[in-house]
Protein backbone atom coordinates (compact mmCIF):
# COMPACT_ATOMS: atom_id res chain seq x y z
CA UNK A 1 0.00 0.00 0.00
CA UNK A 2 0.83 3.69 0.10
CA UNK A 3 1.89 6.24 2.26
CA UNK A 4 -0.65 9.08 2.97
CA UNK A 5 -1.14 11.85 0.48
CA UNK A 6 1.55 10.07 -1.84
CA UNK A 7 0.27 7.22 -1.81
CA UNK A 8 -3.84 2.90 -14.00
CA UNK A 9 -3.34 -0.83 -31.76
CA UNK A 10 -6.60 -1.23 -32.12
CA UNK A 11 -8.10 -4.16 -34.31
CA UNK A 12 -10.83 -6.83 -34.56
CA UNK A 13 -10.49 -10.37 -32.49
CA UNK A 14 -12.58 -13.18 -32.07
CA UNK A 15 -14.27 -12.51 -28.46
CA UNK A 16 -14.05 -15.72 -25.91
CA UNK A 17 -16.83 -16.60 -23.13
CA UNK A 18 -16.34 -14.63 -20.03
CA UNK A 19 -15.38 -17.19 -17.14
CA UNK A 20 -16.35 -16.91 -13.63
CA UNK A 21 -15.00 -18.83 -10.85
CA UNK A 22 -17.72 -19.25 -8.61
CA UNK A 23 -15.37 -20.35 -5.77
CA UNK A 24 -13.09 -18.02 -6.01
CA UNK A 25 -15.11 -15.00 -7.84
CA UNK A 26 -12.59 -14.33 -9.84
CA UNK A 27 -13.68 -13.30 -13.42
CA UNK A 28 -12.33 -12.89 -16.82
CA UNK A 29 -12.98 -11.32 -19.99
CA UNK A 30 -11.04 -12.15 -22.82
CA UNK A 31 -11.19 -11.07 -26.72
CA UNK A 32 -8.37 -13.15 -27.91
CA UNK A 33 -5.91 -10.41 -27.31
CA UNK A 34 -5.89 -9.54 -23.99
CA UNK A 35 -7.01 -11.46 -20.99
CA UNK A 36 -8.26 -9.11 -17.69
CA UNK A 37 -9.95 -10.40 -14.18
CA UNK A 38 -11.48 -9.02 -11.32
CA UNK A 39 -11.81 -10.08 -8.12
CA UNK A 40 -15.46 -9.78 -6.96
CA UNK A 41 -14.44 -10.74 -3.18
CA UNK A 42 -11.89 -7.61 -3.53
CA UNK A 43 -14.57 -4.76 -4.56
CA UNK A 44 -14.59 -5.55 -8.28
CA UNK A 45 -10.62 -4.65 -8.22
CA UNK A 46 -8.48 -5.57 -11.53
CA UNK A 47 -5.75 -8.11 -10.06
CA UNK A 48 -5.06 -10.11 -14.00
CA UNK A 49 -4.35 -8.09 -17.30
CA UNK A 50 -2.16 -10.71 -20.00
CA UNK A 51 -2.53 -11.56 -23.24
CA UNK A 52 -4.71 -13.95 -24.47
CA UNK A 53 -3.89 -17.51 -24.36
CA UNK A 54 -0.60 -18.58 -22.06
CA UNK A 55 0.50 -15.00 -21.62
CA UNK A 56 1.49 -14.67 -18.09
CA UNK A 57 -0.05 -12.12 -15.66
CA UNK A 58 1.75 -8.76 -15.29
CA UNK A 59 -0.23 -7.46 -12.47
CA UNK A 60 0.57 -8.07 -8.69
CA UNK A 61 -2.75 -8.83 -6.06
CA UNK A 62 -0.64 -9.92 -3.02
CA UNK A 63 -2.56 -8.37 -0.48
CA UNK A 64 -5.90 -6.38 -0.90
CA UNK A 65 -4.03 -3.00 -1.41
CA UNK A 66 -2.44 -4.76 -4.70
CA UNK A 67 -4.53 -4.15 -7.71
CA UNK A 68 -5.69 -1.85 -10.05
CA UNK A 69 -7.86 0.18 -8.27
CA UNK A 70 -9.52 3.23 -6.83
CA UNK A 71 -8.33 4.70 -3.47
CA UNK A 72 -8.38 7.88 -2.48
CA UNK A 73 -7.37 10.54 0.73
CA UNK A 74 -9.08 12.49 2.90
CA UNK A 75 -8.68 13.93 6.23
CA UNK A 76 -6.56 12.18 9.44
CA UNK A 77 -9.11 10.41 11.60
CA UNK A 78 -7.54 9.32 14.07
CA UNK A 79 -6.44 5.07 12.34
CA UNK A 80 -4.08 3.32 12.38
CA UNK A 81 -2.07 0.85 9.71
CA UNK A 82 -0.11 -1.22 12.63
CA UNK A 83 1.63 1.11 14.18
CA UNK A 84 1.32 4.08 11.71
CA UNK A 85 -1.02 7.14 12.11
CA UNK A 86 -3.58 6.79 8.71
CA UNK A 87 -6.15 8.91 7.05
CA UNK A 88 -9.45 8.38 5.90
CA UNK A 89 -8.72 5.94 2.90
CA UNK A 90 -12.14 4.48 1.15
CA UNK A 91 -10.24 1.69 -0.83
CA UNK A 92 -12.01 -0.59 -3.60
CA UNK A 93 -10.36 -3.39 -2.72
CA UNK A 94 -10.47 -3.89 1.02
CA UNK A 95 -8.32 -3.12 4.27
CA UNK A 96 -4.72 -4.17 5.29
CA UNK A 97 -5.69 -7.17 7.43
CA UNK A 98 -7.47 -9.18 4.37
CA UNK A 99 -11.32 -7.99 5.15
CA UNK A 100 -12.63 -7.57 1.77
CA UNK A 101 -15.11 -4.78 0.32
CA UNK A 102 -18.38 -5.59 -1.31
CA UNK A 103 -19.78 -5.71 -4.01
CA UNK A 104 -23.14 -4.15 -4.90
CA UNK A 105 -23.70 -5.14 -8.23
CA UNK A 106 -21.59 -6.66 -11.05
CA UNK A 107 -22.73 -7.61 -15.17
CA UNK A 108 -20.40 -8.58 -18.32
CA UNK A 109 -20.91 -9.82 -21.81
CA UNK A 110 -17.94 -11.29 -23.59
CA UNK A 111 -15.62 -8.28 -23.50
CA UNK A 112 -16.90 -5.98 -21.02
CA UNK A 113 -18.06 -5.87 -17.28
CA UNK A 114 -19.24 -3.50 -14.56
CA UNK A 115 -18.95 -3.51 -11.02
CA UNK A 116 -19.99 -1.35 -8.52
CA UNK A 117 -18.87 -1.69 -4.87
CA UNK A 118 -18.90 -0.19 -1.59
CA UNK A 119 -15.19 0.92 -0.72
CA UNK A 120 -13.60 -0.29 2.67
CA UNK A 121 -11.20 2.24 5.04
CA UNK A 122 -7.65 0.40 4.88
CA UNK A 123 -7.05 1.29 8.19
CA UNK A 124 -10.10 0.59 10.13
CA UNK A 125 -11.36 -2.30 8.26
CA UNK A 126 -14.91 -0.10 8.56
CA UNK A 127 -17.49 -0.17 5.11
CA UNK A 128 -17.47 3.30 4.04
CA UNK A 129 -21.19 4.04 3.14
CA UNK A 130 -21.03 7.31 1.96
CA UNK A 131 -19.37 6.32 -0.92
CA UNK A 132 -19.81 4.26 -4.22
CA UNK A 133 -16.50 3.03 -6.40
CA UNK A 134 -17.85 1.75 -9.90
CA UNK A 135 -15.96 0.43 -12.99
CA UNK A 136 -16.52 -0.17 -16.21
CA UNK A 137 -14.02 -2.05 -18.37
CA UNK A 138 -13.93 -2.66 -22.04
CA UNK A 139 -11.32 -4.80 -23.95
CA UNK A 140 -11.01 -2.94 -27.52
CA UNK A 141 -8.47 -4.78 -29.52
CA UNK A 142 -5.07 -4.60 -27.63
CA UNK A 143 -6.49 -1.82 -25.15
CA UNK A 144 -8.53 -2.01 -21.77
CA UNK A 145 -10.43 0.75 -21.47
CA UNK A 146 -11.57 1.55 -17.97
CA UNK A 147 -14.01 4.29 -16.84
CA UNK A 148 -14.06 4.44 -12.85
CA UNK A 149 -16.18 6.42 -11.15
CA UNK A 150 -16.08 7.51 -7.59
CA UNK A 151 -19.07 9.51 -5.19
CA UNK A 152 -19.06 10.71 -1.81
CA UNK A 153 -22.43 11.41 0.02
CA UNK A 154 -20.73 12.19 3.20
CA UNK A 155 -20.92 15.29 5.50
CA UNK A 156 -17.04 15.74 5.63
CA UNK A 157 -14.94 18.17 3.80
CA UNK A 158 -11.61 16.57 2.97
CA UNK A 159 -8.75 18.60 2.13
CA UNK A 160 -6.94 18.27 -1.13
CA UNK A 161 -4.70 15.24 -1.27
CA UNK A 162 -2.65 13.34 -3.75
CA UNK A 163 -5.18 10.86 -5.51
CA UNK A 164 -4.01 7.56 -7.09
CA UNK A 165 -5.64 7.48 -10.08
CA UNK A 166 -5.17 4.62 -10.42
CA UNK A 167 -3.47 2.58 -7.87
CA UNK A 168 -1.54 0.50 -9.84
CA UNK A 169 0.62 -2.84 -8.97
CA UNK A 170 2.50 -5.08 -10.85
CA UNK A 171 5.14 -8.10 -11.23
CA UNK A 172 8.34 -7.23 -9.31
CA UNK A 173 9.61 -9.09 -12.45
CA UNK A 174 9.08 -5.96 -14.80
CA UNK A 175 11.30 -3.30 -12.90
CA UNK A 176 12.02 -0.64 -15.82
CA UNK A 177 9.90 2.82 -15.44
CA UNK A 178 9.44 4.15 -18.53
CA UNK A 179 7.95 7.65 -19.14
CA UNK A 180 8.26 11.21 -20.94
CA UNK A 181 9.04 13.86 -18.30
CA UNK A 182 10.51 16.62 -21.09
CA UNK A 183 8.56 19.55 -22.75
CA UNK A 184 7.74 18.48 -26.22
CA UNK A 185 5.40 16.00 -25.47
CA UNK A 186 3.98 13.49 -27.98
CA UNK A 187 6.84 14.33 -30.36
CA UNK A 188 8.55 11.29 -30.22
CA UNK A 189 11.02 12.71 -28.08
CA UNK A 190 13.59 10.43 -25.89
CA UNK A 191 12.12 8.95 -22.89
CA UNK A 192 13.52 8.37 -19.58
CA UNK A 193 14.21 4.64 -18.15
CA UNK A 194 14.20 4.18 -14.46
CA UNK A 195 14.33 1.86 -11.38
CA UNK A 196 12.53 3.04 -9.02
CA UNK A 197 13.82 2.40 -5.35
CA UNK A 198 11.63 2.28 -2.07
CA UNK A 199 9.80 4.25 -0.49
CA UNK A 200 7.43 6.62 -3.12
CA UNK A 201 9.23 9.04 -5.17
CA UNK A 202 8.01 11.53 -7.87
CA UNK A 203 8.04 12.05 -11.62
CA UNK A 204 6.56 14.43 -14.17
CA UNK A 205 5.01 12.53 -17.08
CA UNK A 206 4.17 15.10 -19.33
CA UNK A 207 2.56 12.59 -21.62
CA UNK A 208 0.35 11.74 -19.26
CA UNK A 209 1.52 7.75 -18.91
CA UNK A 210 4.11 5.56 -17.83
CA UNK A 211 5.14 1.75 -18.56
CA UNK A 212 6.85 -0.85 -16.85
CA UNK A 213 8.97 -3.41 -18.72
CA UNK A 214 11.50 -6.31 -18.50
CA UNK A 215 14.92 -6.36 -19.92
CA UNK A 216 13.66 -6.75 -23.42
CA UNK A 217 11.62 -3.57 -23.01
CA UNK A 218 8.14 -5.75 -23.23
CA UNK A 219 5.38 -5.19 -20.37
CA UNK A 220 2.41 -3.25 -19.69
CA UNK A 221 1.48 0.55 -20.28
CA UNK A 222 -0.96 2.96 -18.35
CA UNK A 223 -2.11 6.30 -19.92
CA UNK A 224 -4.61 8.62 -16.96
CA UNK A 225 -5.45 11.42 -19.73
CA UNK A 226 -5.09 14.48 -17.65
CA UNK A 227 -2.51 13.14 -15.12
CA UNK A 228 1.15 14.41 -15.43
CA UNK A 229 2.44 13.40 -12.11
CA UNK A 230 3.07 10.10 -10.58
CA UNK A 231 4.54 8.40 -8.14
CA UNK A 232 6.39 4.98 -7.93
CA UNK A 233 8.29 3.06 -5.66
CA UNK A 234 9.39 -0.84 -5.81
CA UNK A 235 8.74 -3.05 -2.96
CA UNK A 236 11.35 -5.98 -2.48
CA UNK A 237 10.24 -9.70 -2.50
CA UNK A 238 9.41 -12.78 -4.41
CA UNK A 239 8.28 -11.62 -7.96
CA UNK A 240 4.89 -13.32 -9.26
CA UNK A 241 1.75 -12.25 -9.38
CA UNK A 242 1.10 -13.74 -5.79
CA UNK A 243 4.68 -12.49 -4.35
CA UNK A 244 5.34 -10.25 -1.74
CA UNK A 245 7.58 -8.38 -4.31
CA UNK A 246 5.69 -5.32 -6.91
CA UNK A 247 6.15 -2.56 -9.18
CA UNK A 248 4.11 0.04 -8.05
CA UNK A 249 3.15 3.10 -9.57
CA UNK A 250 0.11 5.73 -10.05
CA UNK A 251 -0.96 8.70 -12.21
CA UNK A 252 -1.83 11.17 -9.60
CA UNK A 253 -3.88 14.40 -9.34
CA UNK A 254 -4.05 16.56 -6.29
CA UNK A 255 -8.36 16.94 -5.42
CA UNK A 256 -10.20 17.02 -2.29
CA UNK A 257 -12.92 15.05 -1.58
CA UNK A 258 -15.85 16.84 -0.35
CA UNK A 259 -19.85 16.50 0.33
CA UNK A 260 -22.10 15.36 -3.44
CA UNK A 261 -18.51 14.90 -5.27
CA UNK A 262 -19.21 12.92 -8.57
CA UNK A 263 -15.80 12.06 -9.98
CA UNK A 264 -15.09 10.04 -13.47
CA UNK A 265 -11.88 9.58 -15.10
CA UNK A 266 -10.63 6.87 -17.95
CA UNK A 267 -7.73 4.67 -17.76
CA UNK A 268 -6.10 2.47 -20.74
CA UNK A 269 -3.76 -0.34 -20.47
CA UNK A 270 -2.06 -2.19 -22.67
CA UNK A 271 0.30 -4.84 -23.19
CA UNK A 272 3.70 -4.60 -25.32
CA UNK A 273 6.72 -2.96 -26.11
CA UNK A 274 7.60 0.71 -25.53
CA UNK A 275 7.66 1.65 -28.72
CA UNK A 276 3.91 0.29 -29.29
CA UNK A 277 2.48 1.10 -26.08
CA UNK A 278 3.83 4.81 -26.78
CA UNK A 279 2.02 4.57 -30.33
CA UNK A 280 -1.24 3.43 -29.01
CA UNK A 281 -1.74 5.90 -26.18
CA UNK A 282 -0.55 8.35 -29.00
CA UNK A 283 -3.40 7.14 -31.14
CA UNK A 284 -6.20 7.62 -28.31
CA UNK A 285 -5.05 10.87 -27.54
CA UNK A 286 -5.82 11.84 -30.85
CA UNK A 287 -8.99 10.20 -31.05
CA UNK A 288 -10.04 11.60 -28.30
CA UNK A 289 -8.76 15.39 -29.31
CA UNK A 290 -11.17 14.47 -32.13
CA UNK A 291 -14.23 13.90 -29.86
CA UNK A 292 -14.06 16.30 -27.20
Amino acid sequence: MKLPGLTALLCGALALSPVLAEESGELHIDNGILRLGVDLESGGSIFHLSESGTGPNLLNHHDRGRFVQQSFYGNPDGSMWGDRPWTWNPVQGGDYRGKPATILEHTHSETALTTKSTPMHWATGEHINDAVMESSISLEGVIAHIRFRFEYHGDTSHGPHHQEMPAVFVDYALPNLVIYSGDEPWTGAGLTTHVPGWPNEYHTATEEWFAFVDSGRHGIGVYTPGAHEITAYRHPGEAGPEGGGCSYAAPIRTLAVTPGLELEYDVYLTIGTVEEIRERFSGIRATRQGTE
